[in-house]
Parts: structure tokens; C-alpha cells; sequence
């Protein structure tokens, strides 16, 4: 049973690890693309300034709120469901 907790736990925090590490990347990748976009449409205002901050502030709320933003939770349940597969397919008899 001790060993049952650790593997929970360990598959816990290397979930969390990854899921904060995707999410970080994501966010980043898409923050990029937003500050591109506002570039192309405002070639005269590029740079840092506090309309693009702005339009990057509000398209990131609505990004958060994307499917795309929705499937990084699947870094919980794909290991942790094949995980239990494993286990009951090794125990299975």
C-alpha cells in the first residue's frame, strides 16, 4: 500500500510539473502570436505601449477560455487513466 501512495504522489508531481510547464509555453507561444497580430494591424504603434498591452491583456482572458487553453487538463487524466489501465490489466486474473 506504501508503495501505492508514493506512485500517486510521484505521478501527481511530475503531472503538476509538466501541466504548469505546457501551460507556460503555451501561454507564451500565444502572447507572441497576439503581439504580432497587433503589429501587423498597427504597424505605425509598434513597440510596448499601452494599447498593445491592452489588446493583449483582453485576447489572453479569452484565450483562457479556449479549447485549446482546456485540453492542457488532459496532462492529469491521459497518464493518470493509462496508469490505472496498467494496473488492472497487470492484476487482472
Amino acid at each position: 500500500m506504501a508503495a501505492l501512495f508514493r506512485l500517486v504522489i510521484l505521478v501527481f508531481l511530475l503531472e503538476v510539473m509538466f501541466f504548469l510547464l505546457l501551460r507556460l509555453y503555451i501561454r507564451s507561444l500565444r502572447h507572441e502570436k497576439l503581439e504580432e497580430i497587433w503589429d501587423q494591424r498597427h504597424p505605425d504603434m509598434a513597440g510596448n505601449n499601452a494599447a498593445r498591452q491592452e489588446f493583449v491583456r483582453k485576447s489572453m482572458v479569452g484565450f483562457e477560455k479556449s479549447l485549446k487553453s482546456r485540453l492542457i487538463w488532459l496532462v492529469f487524466v491521459i497518464p493518470t487513466a493509462a496508469i490505472m489501465a496498467i494496473v488492472i490489466l497487470v492484476n487482472w486474473q
